[in-house]
C-alpha cells in the first residue's frame, strides 16, 4: 500500500484560551487557530524564504490580532538569534549632532519594531573604541547585526565585521576608486554625486560660469562621490575645471566659512558655490554678512542634506534633501532580511535626493572682478 505524505496542517478550530498565569498566547495556540503546523508558523514569523508571502502575511496578521509575542530567550536558543540590530555612533566626530540623526534613528527603530525586532543604539569615543563596542555587542549576543553609518573609503568597521562573518549593512558605499568596492556587503545610499552634478547644471543654467565647490572630509566615501558629481556637472556644461575653485575638509559651520573665505579671496572668486553639506553652507551665511555680500544675489549657493535649519535660513537655502527617516527604515529592513538568510550582495539600494528650492541661488549680478573688489574692501 502506498504511504500517504504527512499533512503539516491541522483543521482550524476556535482559538484556545490564553494561559491563565502569563496571559500569553502560545505558539501552538496560534498554529491551531490558523490550522497550520507549529513549524510553519514559526518559520513564517521568522521570515524564512521557503514560506510563501501569502502565508507569511496571514500568520503575521493573526499573530498581531491575537497578541502573540515570542519569548525572546526561547527564540534565541532555538534560532541562535536575539532579534536585535544595533548601531554604534562615534561621539568624537565634530559634526556628531547632525540634525537629520533624530529622523534617521526614528526610521530605523520604527522598521525594526514593525518586524518585532529591537534596535540598540550605543556610543563610542574613537574608531578603535567603535570596534570594541561592536565586538562586545555581538559576543554578548546583544545584536544579530549592525548598521554602519557614514562609511569611510577604508572602513575598519566593515572589514572587521566581514572577517567575522557578522551581518552588517552600510549607510553609504566604501572603497572609492576600487573596481568592486563593497564586495559582498549590503548597503543603502543616496546618490549625492547626481545631486552635485545637477546643482552645477542648475547654476550654469542661471548664467554662472565660475562655480566653486566646498567639499567634506576626504576620508569619507561620500566626499569623493559628491566632488566627482561637481566635476561631471562642469563637463556637462562645457565649463573649465579650475582646481583653485575646489576646497575640501568642511564638516562644520566654521570649516565651511573658512573654505568659502578662501574661495572669496581668489583674484577671480566664484559667483556661485556648491557645498557638499548644509552645515558648511550655513557657515558661509555669517561670513557673507561680514563681507557685505548678499547670498542669492551677489553669490549663489546650493547645498546638500536638507536639514531643518536650511529652511529657516535667510534667504532659505536651496538644497538637495535626503529622506533620513526612509533611509533608517530601509537600512533596518535590509539588515534584518540579510540576517534571515538573504545574500548580502542582493541587498543594495541607491536612492536620490530631492531638490528643495530656496532663495539662495539666482542669476549672477556681479562679475568675479566686482566680487574680488568687494572682498578687498571688506577685509
Amino acid at each position: 500500500m502506498k504511504k500517504m505524505a504527512a499533512n503539516l496542517s491541522y483543521p482550524s478550530r476556535p482559538f484556545a484560551a490564553r494561559n491563565p498565569v502569563s496571559g500569553r498566547v502560545k505558539l501552538d495556540e496560534l498554529a491551531a487557530h490558523l490550522g497550520l503546523s507549529k513549524s510553519t508558523v514559526s518559520r513564517a514569523l521568522n521570515g524564512y524564504s521557503d514560506i510563501s508571502e501569502s502565508t507569511r502575511k496571514r500568520v503575521e496578521t493573526a499573530a498581531h490580532k491575537l497578541g502573540y509575542r515570542p519569548l525572546s530567550h526561547a527564540q534565541a536558543i532555538r534560532t541562535g538569534q536575539v532579534r536585535a540590530i544595533a548601531m554604534v555612533l562615534n561621539t568624537d566626530e565634530p559634526d556628531q549632532h547632525n540634525p537629520f540623526l533624530q529622523d534617521f534613528l526614528a526610521g530605523a527603530c520604527e522598521a525594526a519594531s514593525g518586524l518585532d525586532w529591537t534596535m540598540t543604539i550605543s556610543t563610542a569615543t574613537s574608531e578603535q573604541d567603535t570596534l570594541k563596542v561592536l565586538s562586545r555587542l555581538y559576543e554578548e549576543r546583544k545584536a544579530d547585526g549592525f548598521i554602519l553609518p557614514r562609511t569611510a573609503v577604508q572602513d575598519a568597521r566593515a572589514d572587521y565585521l566581514r572577517n567575522l562573518k557578522v551581518p552588517h549593512i552600510l549607510f553609504g558605499r566604501i572603497g572609492y576608486g576600487q573596481s568592486d568596492p563593497c564586495k559582498e556587503t549590503s548597503w543603502y545610499d543616496i546618490a549625492g554625486e547626481i545631486a552635485m552634478r545637477e546643482a552645477v547644471q542648475r547654476l550654469a543654467g542661471l548664467g554662472h560660469t565660475r562655480i566653486g565647490y566646498v567639499g567634506s572630509d576626504l576620508k569619507f566615501n561620500y566626499s569623493h562621490l559628491r566632488r566627482d558629481g561637481y566635476v561631471e556637472g562642469l563637463k556637462a556644461e562645457n565649463l573649465p575645471l579650475d582646481p583653485d575653485l575646489i576646497r575640501d575638509g568642511a564638516r562644520t559651520r566654521n570649516e565651511g566659512a573658512a573654505q568659502a573665505r578662501a574661495l572669496m579671496a581668489l583674484d577671480q572668486p566664484p559667483t556661485a558655490i556648491v557645498f557638499a553639506t548644509d552645515l558648511a553652507a550655513l557657515g558661509f551665511y555669517s561670513l557673507a554678512e561680514d563681507l557685505g555680500l548678499e547670498i542669492g544675489s551677489d553669490v549663489s549657493v546650493i547645498a546638500y542634506d536638507g536639514i531643518p535649519e536650511s529652511r529657516y535660513a535667510r534667504p532659505a537655502l536651496t538644497t538637495f534633501a535626503v529622506d533620513s527617516r526612509k533611509a533608517g527604515q530601509q537600512l533596518a529592513s535590509l539588515l534584518i532580511r540579510q540576517i534571515r538568510g538573504e545574500a548580502p550582495a542582493e541587498l543594495r539600494e541607491l536612492a536620490e535626493a530631492t531638490l528643495i528650492e530656496g532663495d539662495s541661488d539666482g542669476p549672477p549680478t556681479l562679475t568675479s572682478d566686482e566680487l574680488a573688489q568687494k572682498f578687498q574692501q571688506a577685509t
